[in-house]
């Protein structure tokens, strides 16, 4: 039989997982920090008489020493930097209510942006509706400076995230028409489905050649993405384009054999907004690609 705190602990797993990768961004960094976190409650010798409080807050103080010392490593990255992409099949009606609740790539871009106070209180408070005497313990500081680094942080995601509202279904409709017009290198057809602003963002984590900075406008990432399907991708072999889900939003995985032998992996998820791409995610480095 487990053990009564083995039980209590099962039952906040699940969600103490989504409250560390919103943190963090990294499916294995999560569950590094929840196992850390059931490590130090297993210890516990007295009474907790709120686990799941009490786990959300050494969990968040994981996260948030984790996150201080990612700045450093994150700093020297070559490159952009990405989440990690998990990835599943092209979701099917019945499973696509399991992927509405996932936190997606657009929206883990712009949380890295965040400082680790700012992105420990916003998901916190925002996404978890922890108050905020709870998250100035974790943060080791008064109610009202966990208000105001979530306050800073809410303004950021408002005003620097890529806008992304369509469903899936729309998103992959989206994509396809995408995809198709970039590989019959159709400029016309290639605007139509590309917002003015549209941003894309690929890391290679140095072991992938991809742009070093973000693309941005309808005609450069029109162009960019011709020049890739058209051209890079060109001198693959078995080349093969499969549709896949990454975090609850739509995505195209393609791989390839290098005229060296060596294989490619690219995975590129999409944020979509009134029938438009507002943002494409490509990732390609192999270390930051799994399969769920």
């Amino acid at each position: 039989m487990p053990s009564p705190s083995a039980v209590e602990f099962e039952d906040q797993r699940s969600y103490l997982m989504a409250v560390a990768y919103r943190m963090l961004g990294s499916r294995a960094e999560a569950e590094d920090a929840v196992q850390e976190a059931w490590l130090r409650y297993a210890q516990q010798s007295e009474e907790i008489r709120d686990p799941r409080g009490w786990l959300t807050t050494v969990t968040a103080r994981i996260c948030l020493d984790q996150l201080n010392s990612a700045r450093v490593r994150r700093t020297a990255y070559p490159g952009e930097w990405l989440p990690a992409f998990v990835i599943e099949p092209d979701a099917d009606p019945a499973h696509r209510a399991e992927l509405s609740d996932q936190v997606s790539v657009a929206l883990l871009v712009v949380l890295e942006r965040l400082t680790p106070e700012q992105r420990v209180a916003f998901v916190l408070h925002d996404a978890f509706a922890v108050p905020f005497d709870e998250v100035a313990a974790v943060l080791d500081s008064t109610p009202a400076a966990a208000r105001q680094h979530a306050s800073r942080a809410r303004k950021a995601v408002a005003e620097g995230g890529v806008r992304h509202t369509a469903g899936l279904a729309e998103q992959r409709r989206v994509l396809d028409a995408f995809l198709a017009a970039a590989q019959s290198g159709d400029m016309r057809t290639l605007a139509a489905v590309l917002a003015p602003d549209v941003v894309a963002i690929g890391d290679g984590g140095g072991m992938v050649r991809t742009a070093l900075r973000p693309v941005l406008g309808a005609d450069k990432v029109a162009r960019f993405f011709v020049g890739l399907l058209t051209h890079k991708l060109a001198d693959l072999t078995d080349l093969k384009a499969e549709p896949v889900v990454v975090n609850g939003s739509a995505a195209m995985m393609l791989q390839g054999t290098r005229p060296d032998g060596s294989r490619l992996v690219v995975v590129s998820a999409v944020a979509v907004d009134d029938g438009r791409i507002t943002g494409i995610f490509n990732q390609q480095n192999p270390e930051k690609i799994s399969w769920g």
